[in-house]
């Protein structure tokens, strides 16, 4: 298992933050290699993630499901997917928020998270844990930066048919309860800065 804690320190208000990390069209912007498919009537979306090992890629399908709690600006995602080749099957859970940063108009972004897989990969991606998680948060912590300093928040161009779909499915999404998370609990666990391990 892989175990994720990392806190990203932005200098925009948190109400800003919170448009940008809310919004997956926005997230997905900001992983290098991620790509966000079609959205479900449950509230659940489709994505792909092309993960880099040395020399090799490794392309990961899941169902990602979101639950947001905006008066918290807390969020909860959980995702079940398999590689390219169905040889290594995998389950996340994650949770994240917003809260005030050091300095005045600043935000702190914490995430705590767990990945479980099986399967063929498991041991090469479970070895690099370390140094993959290290290098997608550098690139996504610039690119979020870059992202919160800017104005509203930009959807990337789709057909239109989607676009409502997408719409549709995103005011669906806000108007959801919060569900039950039970492995990571900001009160009990504190997030560090830069940490993975692979257990």
């Amino acid at each position: 298992m892989i175990s994720i804690a990392e806190e990203i320190a932005v200098p925009s208000p948190p109400k800003r933050v919170w448009e940008v990390v809310s919004n997956p069209s926005e997230v997905v912007a900001c992983v290098n290699g991620a790509e966000l498919g079609e959205a479900h009537d449950d509230g659940s979306f489709d994505g792909t993630l092309v993960v880099k090992f040395g020399a090799m890629k490794v392309s990961f399908a899941a169902r990602v499901a979101l639950d947001l709690t905006e008066s918290d600006r807390e969020g909860r995602l959980s995702a079940r997917g398999k590689d390219g080749q169905g040889g290594t099957r995998f389950t996340a859970r994650a949770k994240f928020r917003v809260t005030e940063g050091e300095g005045p108009g600043d935000s702190r972004v914490s995430v705590l998270a767990e990945v479980q897989l099986n399967g063929r990969l498991a041991p090469l991606v479970e070895s690099g844990a370390g140094a993959m998680v290290s290098r997608m948060t550098r690139e996504f912590s610039a690119e979020l930066i870059q992202r919160c300093a800017g104005g509203e928040v930009r959807a990337p161009a789709r057909p239109a048919g989607l676009t409502g779909r997408l719409r549709a499915w995103w005011t669906r999404l806000l108007k959801r309860r919060q569900k039950p998370f039970p492995s990571a609990d900001f009160a009990t666990e504190e997030a560090g800065n830069g940490t993975a391990q692979a257990q």
